[in-house]
């Protein structure tokens, strides 16, 4: 298998539009992490993403009667403009279906190549299956996105690259992981010439089909994936790169996206350029696997992609602090009196304070709301020591999705609301989505909170309280997954306890 993978590599047809992508060292990083990091600039490609280079050489292998037709795939972005693009570039007919929350900037780039683009689905798997009935009724030639073994080879050849840009010591290879295609390519030929060589898959933590399969032995399917890292939001594995990857792969590491927006601002600060969640997933796994273990030989990530939607930039500056740890939010309780405030910030002392919530509610005591800046080492944890010792109730809120999501922008005084329950909703965010929510949603009982952002994210988010008797919360559960949306309970959240009940 591997010999001829080898052969299927050195003759990949990738260089009539891949560039030869720089390995360059992320000088800032490497002098925090104390050893040598070297990105993988995928993000430099002519379609901003590693994705060309598997699906022009899959294409350039088709027959010519394969190619009369055209060809047809699916895809939630990336992989579409390589489609695009080698099409583009071998004259022929490409017809492309994206899920309707596919980034703008992504649908606009595919359509500015020449590709027919049709929008169908609320996910890649509904723009998939979608894709499939087409490829049967009008005969194209699919051109998979992972799961197929020219386009293996394709990505591999970023392995080949790496190998003869830096022939000296590597100790590993850190690589996002979708469906699993350019794991498997970079995997085969480094471990070919150089088994020494740890080959790292990293996930989001919603979002680790690879991982759950090589604990179970099996592809697995997700019920869920989340769509932050929306370049890698697969449900399952491709079947061929899962059977290379049990033999080849050492590890995979699941991080958070709090993580993955601190390794988006890393990769800015090293380079001025911004990368696309997926894009910074490896870094986000490279830095997680420096601080776990400590050494001095060289690290490389793949910095795969940099189709960002710009309006999500806001959410990545937000949650980068948080995800380097480098920001804390916690709530504290106070007494309502004067001077009380001043000298709870007097204990701040000189830290930055990010953000601070407030508002009268009680007149024995208050809840506040902080974010504070913070350093290295230990500095959170004698914070909140030094508050507890000056008789502070505080709440590490930095781990609670809700209270950074929600709670932030709603903290304005509590409410007493008889039988309310709270739930935090996602669903996929395009033109009309809220409205299309609130009529799911029907008036079987009243809103009593709601709280909508636009993240600049595939998928809105909502916290919303309902007034629900007691006598008819048996039958809320069944009304809930007639919804078809993914949900949580957050009535018990502390956050919501102490800030809105």
């Amino acid at each position: 298998m591997t010999r001829d993978y080898l052969k299927r590599i050195l003759k990949a047809r990738v260089y009539d539009v891949a560039i030869e992508s720089p390995l360059s060292e992320a000088a800032a990083l490497s002098r925090r992490l104390r050893r040598q990091v070297l990105l993988k600039r995928e993000d430099m490609q002519p379609v901003f993403s590693f994705k060309l280079r598997g699906a022009y050489n899959k294409m350039a292998c088709l027959t010519e009667e394969e190619r009369a037709s055209g060809v047809l795939t699916a895809s939630a972005g990336n992989h579409a403009q390589g489609v695009a693009l080698a099409a583009q570039r071998l004259g022929i007919r490409a017809v492309i279906v994206m899920p309707t929350v596919a980034p703008r900037i992504k649908v606009e780039a595919v359509r500015a190549r020449g590709a027919e683009v049709v929008l169908e689905g609320d996910n890649y798997d509904a723009a998939y299956a979608h894709a499939r009935r087409l490829s049967e009724t009008q005969g194209l030639p699919f051109i998979h996105p992972y799961d197929d073994p020219d386009v293996i080879a394709g990505q591999g050849t970023i392995g080949m690259e790496i190998l003869k840009q830096h022939p000296s010591d590597i100790e590993a290879i850190f690589v996002p992981v979708g469906g699993g295609g350019l794991i498997a390519g970079i995997a085969l030929y480094v471990k070919s010439l150089r088994p020494d060589i740890h080959i790292i898959g990293v996930e989001p933590a919603d979002a680790d089909a690879l991982a759950r399969s090589l604990k179970e032995g099996s592809r697995v399917l997700l019920d869920h994936v989340g769509t932050f890292a929306d370049g890698v939001a697969v449900r399952q594995v491709g079947r061929e790169p899962f059977r290379i990857a049990r033999r080849l792969v050492d590890e995979v590491l699941v991080v958070s996206n709090d993580a993955i927006c601190a390794a988006i601002k890393d990769v800015f600060e090293d380079t001025r350029s911004i990368v696309e969640p997926s894009g910074a997933l490896a870094v986000a796994g490279l830095k997680a696997y420096a601080a776990a273990r400590p050494g001095d030989r060289p690290l490389v990530a793949i910095a795969s992609g940099a189709n960002m939607n710009f309006d999500r930039l806001r959410h990545v500056a937000e949650r980068a602090e948080l995800g380097e740890r480098r920001e804390v939010v916690f709530a504290a309780t106070i007494p309502e009196i004067p001077g009380s405030f001043r000298k709870f910030c007097g204990l701040i002392g000189e830290r930055n304070i990010s953000e601070f919530n407030y508002r009268y509610a009680g007149p024995a005591l208050a809840h506040v709301f902080v974010g504070i800046q913070v350093g290295e080492g230990d500095d959170a944890r004698e914070l909140f020591t030094t508050l507890a010792h000056a008789g502070y109730d505080i709440l590490d809120l930095t781990d609670n999705e809700m209270a950074k999501l929600h709670v932030r922008h709603l903290v304005g005084g509590r409410c007493p609301v008889d039988d309310e329950i709270v739930y935090r909703f996602e669903f996929p965010d395009r033109p009309g989505a809220l409205m299309a929510f609130l009529n799911a949603m029907g008036r079987a009982w009243n809103i009593s909170l709601f709280h909508y952002r636009n993240h600049g994210a595939d998928y809105g988010r909502v916290l919303i309280g309902m007034q629900v008797p007691a006598s008819e919360r048996k039958r809320l559960p069944a009304f809930l997954e007639t919804l078809g949306m993914d949900y949580q309970e957050e009535t018990e959240n502390p956050a919501y306890r102490l800030f809105l009940r």
